[in-house]
């Protein structure tokens, strides 16, 4: 069965692979502090059906508690090495088996391995707390190889770092009006793109969750970023065919292709 992946907004995707599901960074809610989700509804709960689960840092937007306890016991969830130290509620999360990761681990799941690979993105838990935990990417290979890359900036070694991948699930905006260093926004996302070389990819971090007031500021920095990638991707990496989902939406990239 090709891989087939679902977008659930944000930066909360699923991936099944050789009848493995594997859920990237759950975060199943209307509000999270100042942002509220302005597009799609808040997944439903077979969004949390999953074999493991891949948390790429630890942001609240990344790493949200109360999303991970929606997980069923016995639910393998991936971490950076270092989260559950900085991050103590996560060793509240009775039943779920929590293994602790760094860059070029591996672990197996069922017919899947998961591969740790690095990011430039701020590791820590904001807005305090020291950088005890490195941001990671993850590449889930089974019948094909997936790359999410959680939360990054572009930087040299990348290609290098990931390897060769079949489907790239790429940052592409984020929450506010603002990009900082560590993200990635549709233009470096692209150049991301041809220097990874996928079959596809998926533009995801975008278009979700936004500030309570700044409806008004800059709204392009909110709906925009899906569309102008795929501009940006048909400039740098012709060759890549991306898949614009909807929130909620699944794609099988080889019969989509």
């Amino acid at each position: 069965m090709p891989v087939e992946i679902t977008w659930w907004g944000h930066a909360s995707c699923t991936v099944e692979d050789a009848g493995v599901r594997v859920l990237t960074d759950p975060l199943f809610a209307r509000r999270l502090g100042h942002l509220r989700r302005r597009r799609g509804d808040v997944p439903p709960p077979r969004a949390a059906v999953a074999d493991a689960v891949l948390v790429s840092h630890l942001h609240a937007d990344h790493l949200h508690l109360p999303s991970l306890a929606q997980l069923a016991p016995g639910t393998r969830l991936l971490v950076p090495r270092g989260a559950s130290a900085a991050v103590p509620g996560l060793r509240k999360l009775d039943g779920l088996r929590i293994t602790e990761v760094q860059a070029r681990d591996e672990v197996r799941i069922g017919d899947v391995t998961v591969r740790a690979v690095p990011a430039r993105h701020d590791g820590r838990r904001l807005p305090l707390g020291p950088q005890r935990c490195r941001a990671l990417g993850y590449v889930v290979s089974g019948e094909a190889r997936t790359y999410f890359a959680g939360d990054t900036g572009l930087f040299d070694a990348m290609a290098d770092a990931v390897g060769e991948v079949e489907v790239a699930l790429l940052p592409v905006g984020g929450w506010g009006p603002y990009l900082g260093a560590g993200h990635l926004d549709a233009p470096q996302a692209a150049r991301a793109l041809a220097r990874l070389a996928p079959r596809s990819a998926v533009p995801v971090h975008y278009g979700t969750y936004w500030p309570i007031g700044l409806d008004a500021v800059r709204p392009h920095e909110f709906h925009g970023p899906g569309i102008e990638f795929v501009r940006q991707a048909a400039l740098r990496a012709p060759d890549v065919a991306v898949h614009l989902l909807g929130h909620g939406e699944s794609v099988r990239p080889e019969d989509a292709r």
